[in-house]
């Protein structure tokens, strides 16, 4: 996944969920956050950000805030992003466990749920519901930053079609590279995090894999222990 036009600036403060202020060459510029979530602990003043400038002139801001540096981490934090890059992925053989893939979609519906990916192999077929992961401690990742209910539902529905059939995955793709392992954010949402010790129980595999991020791309990297 590339990205074009990339500046730098320095995050002021955040307006509300779509719009924050960042200091670009010396200008404060309003710009869309390509992240509705808390991020709390990455969108602090001072942080130094990345963002993609867009020529769009019916556009109300110019610009979009995609990646952030945590200490000397940088973090990619478009929540938008994860999908494509899991389907760039698992269209190019890039996931052992998901090979020889001969029908992928996006977007596919499933009884109340719209699930990220719907592939075919020759002998399976099955559902991937694709979690982008930012927050991260010491060295840990973990998700969500917020409670899910959401996120919650589209677990329990990987759990409904695998009784009818159909093999399915949770992909967490954490949107930074060499985190140690992943585990839920039992604190934040336990919720979410029992559905996830259920979800595995049941038959959905739990995949989740760490990303290599530059200032203008994000690719799938390795294989990421989870621990629930």
């Amino acid at each position: 996944m590339k990205y074009e036009n990339i500046v730098e600036g320095q995050f002021i403060n955040r307006i509300n969920r779509f719009v924050a202020n960042v200091l670009i060459d010396g200008v404060v510029e309003q710009v869309h956050v390509k992240n509705t979530g808390r991020c709390k602990e990455l969108l602090i003043e001072d942080a130094k950000v990345y963002l993609e400038k867009n020529n769009n002139p019916n556009r109300k801001t110019k610009y979009s805030l995609i990646n952030v540096y945590k200490d000397n981490l940088l973090i990619n934090m478009d929540s938008q992003v994860p999908n494509v890059v899991v389907y760039e992925a698992v269209e190019n053989n890039k996931i052992p466990q998901l090979q020889d893939v001969k029908l992928l979609k996006r977007e596919v519906t499933y009884k109340k749920s719209r699930f990220d990916l719907y592939y075919e192999t020759e002998t399976i077929k099955g559902f991937i519901e694709v979690k982008g992961v930012t927050l991260e401690k010491d060295g840990i990742a973990m998700f969500p930053d917020a409670p899910t209910e959401r996120g919650r539902k589209h677990v329990y529905e990987l759990i409904d079609s695998g009784q009818k059939g159909y093999t399915n995955y949770l992909f967490l793709l954490i949107q930074f590279k060499g985190a140690k392992k992943f585990i839920p954010n039992y604190e934040m949402d336990n919720k979410f995090a029992l559905s996830l010790i259920q979800a595995r129980r049941e038959g959905v595999s739990i995949l989740c894999y760490d990303s290599v991020v530059t200032l203008d791309s994000i690719i799938v990297n390795e294989n990421i222990k989870v621990q629930l």
